[in-house]
């Protein structure tokens, strides 16, 4: 479904990615974790064009997206990102954040829009809550109706960036719950997060990364119990014991 050939990112001098080799296999859950600045979140933003490249060629299910001439809206529009924050219309109904591109992109009618939107609402367990105005919701549940939004464009591929960052956290369970159910139905994810015990139960693979490269890629069980590199043992002893270095 997604292939990485090669990709180089540089901000000036900054290497943000370098030489990056991957494939994402249609219907497979990939996180990519690792320490602040490694690149995790450049690499997921330049799956659907937020961020160029410098070098190399990524394809999405064959096809070269950052090849001079597609059309940067349209393609952006099939792929469902969700991201630290919300993104809400602040003005739009929960039931209308959801129907609005399909109605504009897909030429669906506002009937149509509205039907499919608040079955994905129920979807995401806020049926209830279509009419709300994100300002009435928590930060889990605008998060919830973000997710519902990005799955009304039917997209291939779901990118989520640190979609639990800027929850408190007894909202994070709400939108993991969501995420792993997505998982379960054989939607292709790649997600950028620091949620430890969903990359151990949910993903397929982990893609540890550092300093613009993947150093380590590994299914849970081999990354969490046997880290090979020196760099992600490092990492996971410092997760595992977080107030170590204060002591």
């Amino acid at each position: 479904m997604i292939r990485f050939d090669r990709v180089n990112k540089r901000y000036g001098s900054y290497a943000a990615l370098t030489d990056i080799n991957e494939q994402i296999q249609r219907g497979e859950v990939v996180v990519v974790c690792g320490p602040s600045g490694s690149g995790k979140s450049t690499l997921i933003r330049t799956i659907n064009r937020l961020e160029p490249i410098h070098s190399g060629r990524i394809l999405l299910d064959g096809q070269d997206i950052h090849r001079p001439g597609l059309d940067v809206n349209a393609f952006r529009s099939g792929i469902g990102f969700v991201f630290q924050q919300f993104n809400l219309f602040p003005h739009l109904s929960a039931l209308d954040n959801c129907s609005l591109a399909p109605r504009q992109l897909r030429g669906l009618t506002r009937e149509q829009a509205h039907e499919q939107s608040l079955a994905l609402l129920r979807r995401v367990g806020l049926g209830h809550k279509a009419d709300a105005l994100p300002a009435q919701l928590s930060g889990g549940q605008q998060q919830r109706v973000a997710i519902a939004r990005a799955l009304a464009m039917q997209p291939p591929v779901m990118l989520f960036d640190e979609p639990t960052s800027a929850l408190d956290p007894e909202m994070v369970g709400e939108v993991l719950a969501v995420m792993k159910d997505l998982a379960a139905e054989g939607m292709t994810m790649v997600c950028v997060t620091h949620e430890m015990g969903f990359a151990r139960e949910v993903a397929d693979r982990v893609l540890f990364m550092d300093a613009g490269q993947v150093l380590e890629r590994a299914t849970p069980a081999e990354f969490f119990n046997r880290p090979q590199h020196p760099r992600a043992q490092q990492f996971l002893s410092d997760i595992r014991t977080p107030f170590a270095q204060a002591a």
